[in-house]
């Protein structure tokens, strides 16, 4: 029964009733939810069908629930290496291929060696095989300049990059809640 209980996990929405994170989809387990619920923090917006049982308790398992105090999400998303993989779509930046993001690596566009900084400005994602053809070059003397010049993206950037990868499973009680960039189909 507890293995049936952990596909039943609860997607969160802010106050304003849009996720807290597309990529990685904001969810929390049962519960979690749960616990959120008898803590009175948030709404149950919708239900599975799935009921938990207590001796003196019963309740439909919570799909979609909302928080009831709206959370600021930072303007200046933290620099790491996914991030970097979400703020390039997951593709290398000099052959433009996308590639899951254990076969990313990222560039230093301007090589540690040569000054070149750990930072937003200077860092790319790069496939394995472009990464060792560019090595320790500069991009004017590798011939391998980014696709996209490298900037810092805001939180608001990263999260509608992570609309265009939605994840493998979507309950329908979440679908009214979540706007992914895939084409619709026609009426």
């Amino acid at each position: 029964m507890n293995a049936a209980l952990e596909a039943c996990p609860a997607l969160v929405l802010n106050a304003d009733f849009r996720p807290l994170s597309y990529f990685p989809l904001s969810l929390w387990s049962w519960q979690d939810a749960i616990k959120a619920v008898f803590l009175g923090r948030v709404n149950i917006v919708a239900e599975y069908e799935r009921v938990v049982r207590s001796q003196r308790f019963e309740m439909r398992l919570p799909s979609v629930i909302s928080l009831k105090d709206y959370v600021t999400t930072g303007r200046r998303p933290a620099f790491t290496r996914f991030n970097v993989f979400l703020r390039d779509r997951f593709a290398c930046q000099y052959c433009g291929e996308p590639f899951p993001s254990h076969l990313l690596t990222f560039d230093h566009v301007i090589p540690r060696s040569r000054g070149g900084r750990t930072t937003w400005e200077n860092v790319v994602s790069a496939c394995e095989d472009c990464n060792l053809a560019k090595g320790n070059r500069m991009p004017q003397h590798a011939g391998m300049h980014p696709q996209t010049r490298p900037v810092q993206p805001s939180t608001f950037q990263l999260q509608q990059n992570g609309r265009a990868f939605p994840p493998n499973f979507l309950h329908d009680s979440w679908r009214d809640f979540l706007y992914w960039d895939t084409e619709l189909d026609p009426w």
